[in-house]
Parts: C-alpha cells; structure tokens; sequence
C-alpha cells in the first residue's frame, strides 16, 4: 500500500529515542523527510546520520517556546516544506502522588502539555491543507495507569485539547491524530518494569494481561503512526488509536 508518503516532511519531536525514534525510521522508510529533535545535539545529529539524507537532527526541548518556530522554519529550509508534525515527549516521572514534588508536576506540565499545546498551536497556524498534527500519549488518556500519576493526571487533558483542536482546524483541511502505546519494548518500558524490583517478572505480568500475549515492538508502533500520519488517512481526524495489542478494557 502507497501511504503517500514520498517527498512529505514532518517534524518529529522526541526522535532520538524510542516512540519518536521509531515513528521518524517508519516515515523516512516509506519516502518522507524529517527534522528530528532531541535535546542533545549530538545525538540527534547521529540519529539522523543514521536515518540517511532525508533526516536532519537538531537539539530542542519541548518546553522551549521558541523551539516550534524554529523547527518549523528548519524544515522548511532544509526539505522545502512543511506538512506535519508528531509530537512526542518523554514519559513524566514515575511515582504515586504522594511521591511527586511541585516542580517535577511543573516541569512535566511545561513540557508534556504546555510544551505540546504551543507546538500544535504554532503548526496549525502554519500547516496547509493537508497537513497533520499527531500527538504520541499513552493509554492513560482512557485508564489510569498505576504508579503513574503524573500521566494519568496530564495525558487526558492533552488528549481533549487535541480533540478541541480537531474541530477547530478541521474545516482548514488539517487533521489532528493521537496514539495510544501502551507496552510498547523501548527503554522507558524496560524503565517502568525494572521499578518493581524484577523487570523479568513484571514483564511476564504484564504480558500476560495483553490480549496478544506480548509487548509491542517500535517498528510495530512507528508502523501505525506512519500511517496515521500520511495521506492514506485523510479522513481520520480526532481520534486516538490504541496501539496497545488490545490491552484498554474499553472499546
């Protein structure tokens, strides 16, 4: 299947490693261009030599209000357009709420909501007809998640703005998407199931709950979110598509 994909550019935010690492391969794989970020400018600079000519790295952090105005006018200097974005983040602290100070919520609030929100807000005042603006969240946008409060207090909320905005830029041509991972085996995983004290065991436990019997792979992830991102989805717009092998309860 052609997604459309071929001589695209998108921005990907969070792209050296993981979900956004793994959305970046899926997009350059099936023809599109890519500014990648990270907040290391060496890494996102490997990275990118990685990905190949059609990927450019540079350093910036979410919670910059000035990083989305720049990276959008480095896509457009570098690859000569701009037709999306997916903006992916790091995951909050782990931690009950008891065990989450007032400046790790603030410093997630700056970067995974408010940082996401002037992002999509800065790109749809700068995406044509046809452009998409994506949001990597979580399955904590549909159910808490235990130990994790600081996603399951912002994800939904981030999740709602995305929504509103759907029908804000709709009649624009603009499409806004998000995904919903889940145990997908990246390093923040591997993190996650580590703070029980046996990550093997977690591992098996939580495996076991998913319909499909085993964590997702980030090829399997960047797969959907490509899709989602190109034009073969453009009447998908306002949803959030698990990406979980079946493990939200909910339909």
């Amino acid at each position: 299947m052609d997604l459309g994909l071929k001589d695209r550019v998108y921005v990907v935010t969070g792209a050296t490693r993981g979900l956004g690492r793994a959305a970046a391969r899926e997009l350059i794989a099936d023809g599109a261009k890519a500014v990648i970020t990270g907040r290391d400018a060496d890494t996102a600079a490997a990275v990118a030599a990685e990905l190949g000519p059609n990927a450019v790295g540079v350093a910036a952090d979410n919670a910059d209000p000035e990083a989305a105005a720049r990276l959008i006018a480095t896509a457009r200097e570098r690859f000569g357009g701009f037709d999306g974005v997916l903006i992916s983040v790091g995951g909050p602290p782990a931690g009950l709420t008891a065990d989450i100070t007032d400046a790790q919520w603030q410093a997630a609030f700056d970067s995974v909501f408010l940082g996401a929100v002037r992002f999509a807000r800065t790109a749809a005042g700068e995406l044509p007809a046809g452009g998409v603006i994506g949001f990597v969240l979580s399955g904590s946008v549909r159910e808490p998640i235990p130990g994790l409060t600081v996603s399951n207090g912002l994800r939904p909320g981030l999740a709602g703005f995305a929504k509103s905005l759907s029908v804000e830029v709709g009649p624009r041509g603009i499409r806004v998407v998000g995904l919903l991972p889940a145990r997908i085996d990246t390093d923040r995983v591997r993190e996650l199931d580590s703070l029980s004290g046996d990550a093997e065991a977690a591992r098996e436990r939580n495996a076991a709950a998913i319909p499909l019997r085993r964590y997702g792979t980030p090829e399997e992830f960047g797969k959907a979110a490509a899709f989602l991102l190109s034009p073969a989805a453009s009447y998908l717009t306002g949803l959030m598509l698990p990406v979980d092998g079946g493990a939200l309860h909910n339909i």
